[in-house]
């Protein structure tokens, strides 16, 4: 069974593998019940890459991080 995450966007074909500081220009993979608490508390949270931020935008706007997405592919279903 999969983990519930969050993706905050309809899963695309655009990932993106950026440069080393684009992580904000790109749309993360997140536990659900996570996403839920730092919107409402307006904490920081960890996505499944790694990176670290306060959701604060719209994240239909930027593409699936790379990282994220291979990790979501290779989760057992």
């Amino acid at each position: 069974m999969r983990p519930l995450v969050d993706e905050g966007t309809d899963v695309r074909e655009d990932t993106y593998r950026g440069e080393e500081g684009d992580h904000e220009l790109l749309a993360h993979y997140v536990r659900k019940d996570e996403m839920h608490l730092a919107i409402l508390e307006g904490r920081p949270i960890k996505a499944l890459c790694g990176k670290e931020w306060t959701p604060n935008r719209d994240p239909q706007r930027f593409p699936i991080c790379g990282t994220c997405q291979e990790i979501i592919n290779g989760l057992p279903e």
